[in-house]
């Protein structure tokens, strides 16, 4: 006589059931409310402080105020969102999605304008007009 072992009634039942899993990246989930996703600059705004450079823990941010040039490597973030609170004008973002499967290492880099120096006032100087 047949005996249905536990294992066997298991393996029944997975194939007549719905899969547990997605053939990603044919089939992509949307990402949940407070997700963070791929994390991009508003090079505009940037004043290249390197705040986010010195505090990222992972180490992916590499800022170079004399070029203006703010790159990132996304293979190495760990997108835990430290360089946006940091950042004092609120440039750096992550987006709710992902970044695309990639073959080839790519980092982000974005060229700017490093904001001017500000002229050091002279202390001992009279206001004109008095």
């Amino acid at each position: 006589m047949f005996k249905i072992t536990p294992m066997t009634a298991t393996v029944i039942k997975n194939l007549f059931t719905r899969k547990s899993t997605r053939p990603y990246p044919h089939v992509v989930r949307e990402p949940f409310e407070l997700a963070r996703g791929e994390l991009y600059i508003d090079i505009n705004d940037c004043i290249f402080c390197s705040i986010c450079e010195r505090k990222c823990p992972s180490q992916c941010i590499s800022v170079d105020k004399k070029k203006g040039l703010w790159t990132c490597d996304p293979f190495a973030c760990v997108y835990c969102g430290i360089c946006m609170g940091v950042c004092p004008t609120r440039c750096l973002h992550h987006k709710k999605t992902w970044r695309p499967v990639a073959t080839e290492r790519e980092m982000i880099s974005m060229q700017g304008t490093p904001p001017k120096a500000k002229k050091k006032s002279s202390a001992g100087k009279e206001p004109e007009g008095m």
